[in-house]
């Protein structure tokens, strides 16, 4: 499998710091005349092939599959211009602006016959896997509340009148985009679509600093909270009629959690983990060498899931991305 990264910002360096592990054929950056100097220097750093500034360059290369790793407004249309040339596309979470253009890229993939993913390290990690087992000894569940709450040290400068990517409604910023969009994925990952979806938002200049977002299963209740103007302890919790979940982490980081049934405790850590990154790459990187379109599939209906319930919630809620006015 050959890589190309169109991005250097620090998730990128967070998949480099494990890249050799997975042990592509290739991996080239994509950068901008700005961040080419950059670019340059983390090729020596981590043993990659090569920097390219033109991106239709990159696409005439053999690179095989693209990663999408660029702030967020610009998901949609740098993964159709790479499905467009027939490449497989990986894209950085949130997937898309919206759920109109999510539909679009998996349309446009399955004509193509290319692969597509979300980068979405909740569904890979041995700690998941092995809950969403412990979770059918629970019973009938009854209330989840995930709180993903991390004070941003960009909503200083953000109060200041600078707005960054992260907190600019032009760019699909936001609290429920960057940090919420885990917990919903986990919770989609273990119960499937909800029967309704409801956001209460914090907002400043049009976009949602912070927020709660209700999913109601009608026999349960999700209680998803994503903070980027304020912190809180990391706890997670999941309430059954015979047994809870506690979790200390963020989701997207899951390592170990204590599971309780019938008055018996169990702390399940699993030690071996490596990056949390190192799962989905290593697994979307099988699915693609095994022609595995019956997993790829059921992942990118989660990931269409995941785009209509943070579509319903900020139609709910008011806020507009430049991207749903097109």
């Amino acid at each position: 499998m050959k890589l190309g990264i169109l991005g250097t910002g620090m998730i990128v360096k967070d998949l480099l710091s494990t890249i050799h592990e997975l042990a592509f054929d290739k991996v080239v950056l994509l950068a901008t005349e700005q961040t080419q100097k950059e670019a340059q220097e983390m090729v020596e750093s981590y043993g990659l092939d090569d920097v390219y500034v033109n991106c239709d360059e990159l696409l005439k290369s053999d690179v095989d599959t693209i990663y999408v790793a660029l702030p967020n407004h610009l998901h949609y249309a740098f993964a159709k211009k790479a499905l467009e040339a027939d490449k497989n596309v990986i894209v950085e979470k949130p997937f898309t602006s919206n759920s109109k253009e999510a539909q679009e890229l998996v349309d446009l993939a399955k004509n193509k016959q290319c692969f597509l993913f979300e980068a979405m390290t909740v569904h890979y990690m041995p700690a998941m896997l092995q809950l969403k087992k412990d979770v059918m000894q629970l019973g009938k569940m009854k209330i989840i509340s995930l709180n993903y709450s991390q004070y941003s040290s960009r909503y200083d400068a953000f109060k200041q009148g600078q707005i960054l990517p992260a907190f600019d409604y032009h760019k699909s910023g936001g609290a429920l985009y960057d940090l919420n969009v885990y917990n919903i994925h986990f919770v989609l990952d273990l119960f499937g679509q909800p029967k309704e979806v409801n956001y209460y938002p914090n907002i400043e200049r049009g976009i949602d600093t912070s927020g709660v977002l209700i999913l109601d299963y009608d026999n349960f209740k999700a209680v998803l909270i994503g903070a980027k103007d304020c912190r809180a302890p990391l706890m997670n919790t999941l309430q059954a009629n015979q047994g809870h979940v506690v979790i200390t982490t963020p989701v997207s980081r899951l390592r170990d959690y204590q599971v309780s049934q019938n008055q018996h405790e169990e702390h399940k850590t699993f030690t071996s983990q490596t990056h949390a990154m190192y799962y989905e790459f290593k697994e979307m990187k099988r699915m693609i060498e095994d022609n595995d379109h019956v997993k790829a599939d059921a992942m990118l209906k989660l990931s269409l899931m995941a785009s209509q319930v943070m579509t319903e919630a900020r139609r709910k809620a008011g806020i507009v991305f430049d991207a749903d006015k097109d």
